[in-house]
């Protein structure tokens, strides 16, 4: 049939229009599958050389990506034809890559941005502003007031936001110093050092990231009372500190008394500890007295705390990072409980404190008042959310942190702020005057993990010459057994002071002083290996004594307990055959002269000591009896510091392991009766192990029953009497929570009260604190406390194995004065006792006597953690009979 010209037209324009529509999805397809790459970098060029799903590679250097974008990143788009997406490795042109650690970078179709090794698909177009946030947050609720002294506590209910509240503006008015604003995260704020008897209001708004202020709240008032008087200085409470047993914790970990101190500082997301509500800084003195009742309740006499200066660092709870060694770090203390509180709140209920001190090093941003380093940085694009705007006379503060809701910093950029103190006092973009660090402020080849090009001069290091020599040691540690462990840096964040200089040991001695006017009982000394022995022989050890002796005379200077951490990883008497720095050789004094200069004396003395070697060192007996016979020690060549039993530490897997590995030390050592004694800490487990001890129940009670009836002061870490965390890693960092790990928070087992009728007795308690005091190696603790405390021997008595068949067995006795006492110690087996005094014996434990009239008395034992201890009656010093009742061990 033929057409007419208007049916071709009509056909013809269905054909034209049916092919149109037929090329649309196949456009569609082609434009899907394409990739438009957004990469992160501070490069001036950057190119993208990468491989399509099923296909090759582009040729080296790939090809460049020049396509418009903005300020810090690179742009380009790849048609992928048929594939479903590309593999990809970015570079310089100059030969610097970023291949995703070798694994190169997986990239889908659509829009992805490529930024600190993150792929992010369907991602917005980085450099279109995103649309501003204007919701307000709503306005909070329940606002409330209430006056301690010169202290207000404002509480009040969060806010809600359309995106999420970051912070609250807190407003005051009243008093002297007019109206005061402050910048709080939580939703709880502590006014502190107000006027007297003044009447202050308060109005709360919350604020979001984008900036956004909601409306003032209701206003809550409070009027302030007296201001509580200053604390008394303390005095030690002096003794023989073999006779306590010693409770290690770790402050800002232990029980929250002051929520208005915590502080998550910058690692706080980064870490995992806000998902938990976990701030770093959780724990304080106000806690610690809180719960005084506990730790005596348990037994325990002597308080082991970690240091108690202002320190400063991304993640510093642990108190081993002072920048300020004056200041007590103010998010430990509250008002009405400073640290001198605490103190003389340990006094009261008889229990010592021991403060953990550094020698060795300071912060990496150095000690106020001695040296501190300025940094290179700059408030630029990339820099300005690491560096605070300067204010002048404005110095670090911890207590204020960065709220992450600066207007001028991207929300990213806000995120990575959020938690930083002040440290505007800390850098200068401009090389200051008497600078000493090389190549002040020039790029460098490497970039931070945010992307950023980092400059010389910029992170604190021994080697840029940023340190001065007179301060700080210039070099890092190569031999863990060599000299340059005692004169080299251990970590970037931990400076080493050059303790052989005049002015570094005046200010260490100055501020350590200071501790102990405060009536401290003892030091714990950290680090104390990477001091040449001869400089705390020469020094610190001499102006402790002379300190404490001036202040609070002879007799309780000679009692002022000072400890130090010699780490030996190694079960050898000797480590690795090193006598410098094993912990025997640091409880003696020098044997020779050496050099009026303690820079050469310090290489004097470990030449002539290693040459000498570990089988020409001095030995003692001073721990070990004569047949059945105590004499008096011979402490004339003590040097002043005892040690930590690292040989029974690393070996107690297994409590016999520990008890024959200890004995073989003993006789290096000046007087290993006052030796620390623990079984794990904050720094490792047995064996070296990077686990809090998980050997079972069973075995910690045999541990435990070993440290206090054997020679040495038994310690015991926090949570430790309830296998708090056991098998958890010790300490991660910020790359893991802290709940997941051995520093973990311990104060939810605490909660509720606890009443101490004596030490080991507990006259009530309820909450969860009851529950934990019913565990049963608390009940194991506490009448081993008991047991120890009434039998001077197993504190302070020498021991010998002679005569003695068993496996854990011994004979302790002590002679001084009126006193004599003398007892028998099995543990968790039988043993024989042959050649000993013949009369009544009586067992602690028991109650069980036996008269020995031929030299001979045996123990017929089970049960592993289980002991006897049978105590002979002498004149005046009758035996005490069993003590305390029986308990899931002791029994």
């Amino acid at each position: 049939m033929r057409s007419s010209p208007q049916r071709v037209l009509r056909l013809l324009v269905v054909a034209i229009f049916g092919l149109a529509s037929a090329l649309v999805p196949l456009s569609a397809a082609l434009a899907a599958n394409s990739v438009t790459v957004y990469y992160s970098t501070t490069w001036t060029t950057a190119n993208i050389h990468y491989q399509p799903t099923g296909g090759a590679w582009t040729t080296v250097p790939g090809v460049g990506m020049n396509e418009t974008a903005c300020t810090g990143w690179k742009k380009k788009t790849v048609n992928l034809g048929t594939a479903t997406g590309l593999k990809a490795a970015f570079n310089n042109g100059s030969g610097t890559w970023d291949n995703n650690g070798g694994a190169d970078h997986t990239i889908g179709t659509g829009v992805s941005t490529v930024k600190n090794g993150v792929v992010t698909g369907n991602a917005a177009d980085p450099c279109v502003p995103e649309a501003p946030d204007t919701e307000k947050p709503s306005t909070p609720t329940g606002v409330t007031a209430a006056a301690t002294g010169v202290s207000i506590a404002l509480a009040w209910s969060a806010a809600t936001d359309n995106v999420g509240v970051t912070g609250y503006k807190v407003t005051r008015t009243g008093g002297t110093g007019g109206t005061k604003v402050v910048d709080v995260t939580a939703t709880a704020h502590s006014d502190t050092g107000l006027v007297e008897n003044t009447l202050y209001r308060y109005t709360v708004q919350a604020r979001d990231a984008a900036g956004n202020l909601s409306g003032a709240s209701e206003e809550a008032g409070a009027t302030t009372g007296k201001k509580p008087e200053a604390p008394e200085g303390g005095t030690p409470l002096g003794g023989d500190p073999r006779e306590d047993s010693i409770y290690f914790v770790m402050t800002a970990r232990f029980a929250d008394g002051d929520t208005s101190n915590n502080r998550g500082g910058s690692q706080h997301v980064k870490s995992g500890n806000a998902a938990n509500n976990d701030p770093m800084f959780r724990g304080d003195f106000k806690g610690l007295v809180d719960k005084l009742d506990y730790i005596k309740g348990l037994g325990f006499s002597a308080l082991w705390i970690t240091p108690v200066v202002l320190n400063r660092s991304d993640y510093d709870f642990h108190g081993y990072h002072g920048w300020d060694f004056y200041r007590v770090d103010p998010r430990l203390e509250s008002e009405g409980t400073s640290y001198q509180d605490l103190i003389n709140a340990a006094h009261a209920k008889g229990i010592k404190i021991y403060q953990d001190v550094v020698y060795n090093h300071s912060s990496r941003w150095g000690a106020k008042g001695l040296f501190t380093p300025t940094v290179w940085g700059a408030r630029d694009d990339q820099w300005k959310w690491l560096y605070s705007e300067k204010e002048a006379g404005r110095e670090y503060n911890p207590m204020q942190e960065h709220q992450g809701n600066d207007p001028n910093l991207t929300a990213a950029q806000n995120a990575m702020a959020k938690g930083r103190p002040y440290n505007g006092d800390q850098w200068s973009t401009t090389e200051p005057a008497g600078n000493t660090c090389r190549n002040w402020g020039t790029p460098t080849q490497w970039s931070s993990p945010e992307g950023y090009r980092i400059h010389n001069c910029q992170w604190p290091n021994p080697t840029s010459g940023m340190f001065p020599a007179n301060y700080y040691h210039q070099c890092w540690i190569g031999n863990w057994e060599g000299e340059d462990s005692r004169s080299c840096w251990l970590h970037d964040d931990l400076a080493d002071f050059n303790t052989e200089s005049k002015a570094v040991q005046d200010y260490l001695i100055d501020v350590y002083n200071r501790y102990i006017d405060m009536g401290v009982d003892g030091f714990r000394v950290d680090t104390a290996v990477h001091i040449p022995r001869v400089t705390w022989n020469r020094r610190f050890l001499p102006a402790i004594r002379e300190h404490a002796t001036a202040k609070f005379g002879a007799e309780k200077a000679k009692d002022f307990y000072v400890f130090g951490e010699v780490a030996a990883f190694v079960h050898d008497k000797w480590n690795r055959g090193s006598v410098n720095h094993s912990a025997q050789f640091f409880t003696w004094k020098e044997r020779k002269e050496y050099s009026a200069d303690d820079v050469r004396a310090a290489i004097e003395q470990y030449d002539y000591e290693n040459l000498m070697g570990s089988g020409n060192q001095p030995t003692s007996t001073n721990a070990t009896l004569n047949g059945n016979t105590y004499h008096a020690p011979d402490h004339s060549r003590f040097s002043g510091m005892n040690v930590i039993d690292m040989r029974m530490h690393m070996n107690f897997g297994e409590a016999s392991n520990a008890f024959h590995n200890g004995k073989d030390s003993d006789d290096s050592y000046n007087d290993a009766t006052y030796n620390t004694v623990y079984v794990d800490s904050h720094d490792y487990g047995p064996n070296k192990s990077s686990v809090r001890y998980d050997g079972g129940t069973d075995a910690w009670a045999e541990n435990m029953s070993l440290m206090w009836t054997f020679r040495g002061i038994p310690t015991l870490y926090y949570g430790s009497e309830i296998e708090f965390q056991a098998g958890k890693p010790i300490d991660c960092g910020p790359t893991c929570p802290l709940a997941t790990t051995g520093r973990a928070y311990f104060g939810d087992h605490l909660a509720g009260s606890v009443t101490a009728s004596g030490f080991g007795t507990v006259s009530s308690a309820s909450g969860a604190v009851a529950q934990t005091l019913d565990k049963p190696l608390v009940k194991h603790v506490q009448r081993l406390n008991q047991i120890r405390r009434a039998v001077p021997a197993l504190q302070k008595g020498q021991y010998s194995t002679e005569g003695v068949s068993g496996g854990m067995a011994y004979k302790r006795r002590f002679t001084q004065g009126s006193v004599d006492s003398f007892v028998l110690v099995s543990v968790s087996g039988n043993a024989t006792f042959t050649g000993i005094p013949n009369g009544t014996y009586v067992d602690a434990v028991t109650g069980d006597s036996k008269t020995v009239t031929g030299g001979t008395l045996t123990v017929s034992l089970s049960g592993k953690g289980n002991m006897r201890a049978y105590v002979l009656a002498l004149p005046g010093n009758p035996a005490p009979g069993k003590i305390g009742s029986a308990g899931p061990y002791l029994r």
